[in-house]
């Protein structure tokens, strides 16, 4: 038999491994409500996809394992290190932004729900939860290569990937940034050339555009890019799978829709920095605020 100390004892250690803090079952909490709460509201949607599922039979077959497994991992990742404070500026920009960008590609057809909704209210809380997730896979990144940095000589010529890889990525930011940022912004152009008359992409182009040309942190930009675009792709290959939405070209799912979650996240990341000083100026705060979790993050090339 477990003791009740030692289950007390595992619980803080399990605690203490995954990051979790004070704030973490506020914020799970925060994340199951909102669940709840499109669930109940738009309940013929789930109940449409419940009566698919055979119980009497196979049922196992019909589950949406891929969607557990996302829906896990996000848990675990916004848990992580979570700060009231800090994370209150992350989900604000997570919630307007995805809606700007929603209401973006559903009004110019760039992608369409399965509901004909442009855009369908049910998604919009799915981009701060995932901006909460990037955020931490964007810490951890740093973290994990900070401490790579750190090593000495002697213990990185026992890997000859650490050399010949690791070593390479950990340090050259700038020509990084400026073979993704470029690459990326032609993907877009050519993407999103048959809307290049509406005046929703022209405005997506220029802000893109922008914010390529000014960079402010190459080290956080590139390990945010990344960060949100492999999140991006189970995201997206999980909607264009189950049809949830479609993409014009019919792709499962298109390249720069995996790519554009990232570009997106460093564009929420740059925005909240701008509140931040605006909010630090208004207030007659001299010193940053905690938030946002990006800017804690150093580039050593810069």
């Amino acid at each position: 038999m477990i003791s009740q100390g030692e289950k007390r004892s595992f619980i803080k250690r399990l605690a203490l491994t995954l990051g979790w803090t004070r704030s973490s079952s506020y914020l799970m909490s925060a994340f199951l409500l909102i669940i709840f709460l499109i669930t109940y509201i738009w309940w013929p949607l789930a109940e449409e996809y419940i009566s698919y599922i055979p119980w009497d039979g196979e049922w196992w077959r019909y589950i949406d394992w891929l969607l557990i497994g996302i829906f896990l991992v996000m848990s675990l990742l916004i848990m992580a290190g979570a700060d009231l404070r800090a994370d209150a500026l992350i989900v604000f920009v997570g919630f307007v932004g995805g809606l700007v960008i929603e209401s973006w590609g559903t009004q110019t057809e760039i992608w369409t729900y399965y509901t004909d909704e442009r855009p369908p209210l049910w998604i919009i809380p799915a981009w701060p939860i995932a901006s909460l997730s990037i955020d931490r896979l964007t810490l951890f990144s740093n973290k994990l290569l900070s401490n790579f940095t750190a090593k000495t000589p002697s213990s990185q010529r026992n890997s000859i990937i650490n050399l010949c890889v690791l070593r390479v990525f950990a340090v050259n930011y700038k020509i990084i940034y400026w073979l993704i940022f470029p690459a990326f912004y032609t993907l877009m152009l050519s993407f999103v050339w048959p809307t290049v008359d509406k005046s929703l992409t022209i405005m997506a182009l220029v802000l893109v555009g922008f914010l390529t040309l000014t960079p402010t942190n190459h080290r956080t930009a590139v390990l945010t890019f990344i960060a949100g675009s492999g999140l991006g792709y189970f995201l997206e290959r999980w909607g264009t799978t189950r049809l949830c939405w479609t993409y014009y070209t019919l792709e499962t799912p298109p390249l720069f829709a995996v790519l554009a979650h990232g570009m997106a996240a460093v564009a929420f990341w740059r925005t909240a920095l701008v509140l931040d000083m605006m909010w630090r100026k208004i207030t007659g705060r001299t010193k940053q605020s905690k938030q946002p979790h990006w800017s804690s993050l150093s580039d050593p090339m810069d």
